[in-house]
């Protein structure tokens, strides 16, 4: 709020979180019981898939009777909400009075506390992609239809009806800083970067900004999909993590040894760590059946567990940027990840890269289409690349073992949900959500 506005703050808050399954969770409660910072919810919300399935996930409550759990938020620092008379409470989770194993947003800030300790802040900004449908005369979705759009497109050919003036509108009167929008390679696909930030300012950021811009676009009657690969006959989409890191002094610690074919001793740490855990970090980043129609070779999707300079046939790019921009761009994601496990799990791979001083193999000179220069990378389905995760213990360790074993559950349980189902029934399963 304004502190020179002497309205009527608004009367409703929402409270919300991210769970496992990257959906916004939350309640609205009135703004004079929301004072005092907490709301409470069932802990059998994380042993649920999408079609509402009771599994035994590990820390659901599923065996203990369904417990509470708090939602935990600081009245003071409401975000301005893109509904009216609301505004937004983002919540950590508690169990107990002590933190709950399975809260992303706890996991993140955990990652970021322990680069905090080695002097370092990691930096992140995340650039989203995204397909927009519209109703056809029978009520089914089908592709917002964009008669001249094309990659880098802007203007009303791209978009007719303006939904990414609407979007930006918003954005402002929320306060999401919005880096780009337009439109993607395919049709009707479109890129949204919001600005770098703090690691968990970013995900906060991305978290609300994709909930407000789904939610606003249902209400005129479009889906905004960020499903990974939601058309047949077209490409995917993708989460790009962008990551740095600031030192004591407030410089971009990224930057040092970074040279046009060299990497320094962080850099070179952290896209070790990448790769080494390139195939576990596919069950974490790539989390739907779908995310694997977008991860195949030959599609610029981080399907490899390779790194080069300024390539996008990679999974970890080093980017053309030096000095202060200098960064690194990890490409295997999507959107179907939460913001908060995704970033975690980077986070956390590239860490043990640092510490166990993994070593870097050598950049890829392929052209990540017909020639690579490794055989590793990303497993064939959503079963294969749980598998994956489940056997990396270090991975599971610095994340968080019961949010591993929690997430493997409820995966495994939405993989035998969605077995013999075509892809149209597909589509119809995830696009609700996604």
């Amino acid at each position: 709020m304004n502190p020179t506005d002497t309205s009527e703050p608004p009367s409703r808050v929402r409270v919300l979180f991210a769970d496992q399954l990257n959906l916004a969770r939350g309640k609205y409660i009135p703004r004079a019981f929301a004072e005092k910072g907490a709301a409470r919810f069932c802990a059998g919300a994380y042993a649920l898939t999408y079609e509402r399935q009771n599994v035994p996930a590990p820390g659901g409550g599923l065996d203990s009777g369904l417990p509470d759990i708090e939602a935990r938020f600081d009245p003071s620092a409401y975000r301005p909400g893109w509904e009216p008379n609301t505004e937004i409470a983002l919540a950590d989770l508690e169990f107990q009075g002590e933190p709950f194993e399975l809260c992303g947003r706890t996991a993140l800030k955990r990652a970021i506390a322990a680069w905090r300790a080695d002097g370092l802040d990691p930096m992140v900004g995340l650039e989203g992609e995204a397909f927009i449908f519209q109703r056809d005369a029978d009520g089914a979705w089908v592709p917002y239809d964009t008669p001249g759009a094309f990659v880098y497109g802007t203007g009303p050919f791209t978009d007719p009806h303006g939904l990414t003036d609407e979007i930006w509108a918003m954005a402002e009167k929320c306060g999401f800083p919005i880096e780009s929008l337009n439109a993607e390679f395919d049709t009707p696909q479109f890129e949204l970067t919001l600005q770098y930030a703090d690691a968990l300012k970013a995900c906060d950021d991305f978290f609300l900004f994709r909930t407000m811009a789904r939610e606003l676009l249902f209400r005129r009657g479009f889906l905004l999909s960020f499903m990974p690969k939601p058309l047949a006959d077209r490409g995917g989409s993708g989460l790009h993590i962008n990551l740095s890191f600031k030192n004591k002094k407030g410089e971009n610690a990224l930057a040092a040894g970074l040279g046009e074919a060299s990497v320094g001793k962080l850099a070179g740490g952290v896209i070790a760590g990448l790769v080494r855990h390139h195939e576990a970090l596919t069950g974490l980043l790539a989390p739907t059946t779908n995310s694997y129609e977008r991860l195949v070779p030959a599609s610029l999707c981080g399907y490899w567990a390779n790194w080069g300079f300024d390539h996008r046939g990679v999974a970890v790019r080093v980017s053309a940027e030096r000095g202060p921009a200098a960064r690194l761009e990890h490409r295997l994601g999507d959107c179907a990840a939460s913001p908060y496990v995704a970033v975690a799990s980077v986070l956390n791979a590239a860490r043990l890269g640092v510490k166990n001083r993994y070593d870097l193999p050598p950049a890829e000179t392929g052209d990540g289409i017909e020639t690579v220069n490794t055989d590793r990378c990303a497993p064939g389905d959503l079963g294969a690349a749980l598998d994956a995760l489940e056997a990396d213990r270090a991975l599971i360790d610095a994340l968080g073992p019961t949010l591993v074993a929690n997430y493997l559950v409820v995966k495994r349980a939405e993989i035998a949900e969605l077995e013999g189902r075509s892809r149209a029934e597909v589509f119809d399963y995830y696009a609700p959500f996604l």
